[in-house]
């Protein structure tokens, strides 16, 4: 989806209730950021609209830093999509999946992610399990609407519960720290572990892509 050099467009101020809606939006498909979202979109800040080829939005904060996208696509249907750069900042406020060493120069190519990446050895899929209990924040009792849930990556990399086709989930890779790759799953991983075969994410944003090098000056 980005991997051309991209020349955007005109920056557009949105209206507040659309930035309200946005905001909303953003916690309700990652509840994790509740947090830290005065930090992520400050309530004097101003979101900012940029239309993309491929009926692709971008949103920015203050005209220098992007932080999620939309897409209307089949695969994408304009599921919030976290730019990679707000994923660096918050890295575990987001579903994760790991590929295996293999896997890595397919998916900086822009190539679909295949199931075998993520089911090898150096591979992580969710397994499920409880998490120890945690206090709530100040944050989130400001967005008492917001259900924040307690789920994140066990010491091995195995996300604390299923994902479901059709969710944005964020691709780490076997010996890297930061994630290399971000998208929707076109399969559920449960049945990604039952197959072990056929696409998981058909058009992802990736370190390196057109989006990750586009200026926004």
């Amino acid at each position: 989806m980005f991997k051309k050099d991209i020349t955007p467009s005109p920056k557009q101020k949105l209206k507040s209730s659309i930035q309200r809606n946005l905001r909303q939006n953003l916690l309700t498909t990652y509840p994790l950021l509740t947090p830290f979202i005065d930090d992520i979109i400050p309530k004097k800040a101003s979101l900012e609209q940029i239309k993309l080829p491929d009926r692709v939005s971008l949103y920015v904060i203050d005209g220098t830093t992007p932080l999620f996208f939309q897409a209307d696509t089949p695969s994408q249907q304009n599921t919030i999509v976290p730019h990679l750069k707000l994923v660096h900042r918050f890295p575990q406020c987001f579903p994760t999946i790991r590929i295996d060493r293999g896997a890595i120069r397919f998916v900086l190519s822009g190539a679909t992610l295949m199931a075998p990446g993520l089911t090898s050895k150096g591979g992580r899929l969710p397994l499920p399990h409880e998490r120890p209990p945690r206090e709530k924040t100040a944050a989130e009792a400001e967005h008492e609407d917001i259900e924040v849930p307690n789920e994140g990556a066990d010491e091995e990399g195995h996300w604390s519960r299923e994902l479901e086709k059709g969710e944005p989930v964020v691709v780490l890779a076997e010996g890297k720290e930061e994630a290399c790759a971000v998208g929707v799953l076109v399969a559920g991983t449960k049945e990604i572990k039952e197959k072990g075969k056929g696409p998981v994410i058909e058009e992802a944003h990736f370190l390196g892509d057109g989006l990750w090098r586009m200026t926004l000056d």
